[in-house]
């Protein structure tokens, strides 16, 4: 590792261009920083990654491409999703840079924390996560499901790290062994433990968004909490073969009772009990059907082995900053 490591920070982006100008004087003003402290190597740079975007984020970018050096941009054809845009720009920093930091482009994650990653990262680090201190900028409700989250994923015995979302370093070694792992439907958060390798934290505190919206409303989070679970766990599986055991067990229980009733005779034809068991049992059938088909269609994505992002244009180079 050389004194100064060559770094690259990637910033996904999706129909962000209120706050995309903000985001690139305030990420290059921390590099800047960093260069003229001689902590990061002079080629160090902002990569941009736009996740197919419907307003002018990619006009912004190349504006930003244009006026300064260490900006860089890749466009996707179309919105691959958050993870893959991501990924694209893993997988265009492998081979130049030394280490990487990934930070979503909304201004929330403390970017003065940078340094820190960097200073973790020279004392030894491969890998290090940006952990929330607090989550007082969350609304109770998604305080209360990001715990949910949390615990659920570790009953089911998913190894996840606390209040980390995807502000992280990854050293070139750690950034070459992500980019081995070969499946579309991917959960960063999940996989990045399993690499291993040297890690260590560093807190920050989380701030309002600087502008825009979100672009995680309720239904993408649990779109993302799915993939999370389905990815990495066989556990809901297991959950519903436990559960129909558990059904044939009462249904012969019940049998056995109608039975010893018909023989004394005290048997009565109930219209509510049976239509009580026929939704039970059709809704708990209709639930499992719905899980098996989750594991199959994602079983059915993952063979057919489609590309997990297509680049459209890239600005970013692999030596260098000729534009």
């Amino acid at each position: 590792m050389r004194d100064k490591p060559l770094l690259t920070i990637i910033v996904p982006c999706y129909n962000e261009e209120e706050v995309l100008a903000e985001t690139m004087k305030q990420l290059g003003a921390i590099l800047h920083d960093m260069k003229d402290k001689l902590v990061i190597h002079e080629d160090s740079d902002l990569l941009f990654v736009d996740d197919g975007s419907r307003d002018k984020t990619w006009e912004v970018i190349e504006n930003g491409i244009a006026i300064q050096d260490h900006i860089s941009g890749v466009k996707l054809s179309r919105n691959f999703g958050h993870q893959n845009a991501l990924l694209a720009g893993m997988k265009a920093a492998e081979g130049r840079a030394d280490c990487i930091i990934s930070i979503d482009s909304d201004l929330q994650d403390d970017v003065g924390v940078i340094p820190d990653f960097v200073e973790k990262y020279r004392a030894g680090y491969e890998v290090v996560y940006g952990i929330r201190d607090e989550r007082k900028t969350d609304t109770r409700f998604k305080r209360g499901s990001a715990h949910l989250f949390y615990t659920m994923m570790g009953k089911f015995g998913i190894h996840l790290i606390p209040d980390h979302a995807d502000y992280r370093l990854l050293g070139s070694m750690a950034l070459q062994e992500m980019n081995l792992f070969p499946e579309n439907n991917i959960f960063l958060r999940g996989i990045v433990p399993l690499i291993g390798f040297k890690s260590d934290k560093v807190y920050y505190h989380r701030k309002e968004r600087f502008a825009g919206e979100s672009k995680y409303p309720l239904k993408k989070m649990l779109a993302f909490a799915a993939d999370g679970l389905t990815s990495f766990s066989v556990a809901p599986i297991r959950f519903v073969t436990g559960l129909g055991a558990l059904m044939f067990i009462v249904a012969i229980v019940i049998g056995i009772y109608t039975f010893i009733q018909h023989l004394s005779g005290t048997a009565t034809s109930g219209w509510s009990s049976l239509m009580l068991s026929i939704w039970v049992i059709g809704g708990i059938q209709m639930m499992s059907l719905g899980v098996v088909g989750e594991y199959i269609g994602r079983i059915y994505s993952e063979v057919k082995q489609r590309p997990r992002f297509i680049i459209e244009t890239n600005s970013y180079v692999e030596s260098g900053h000729e534009k």
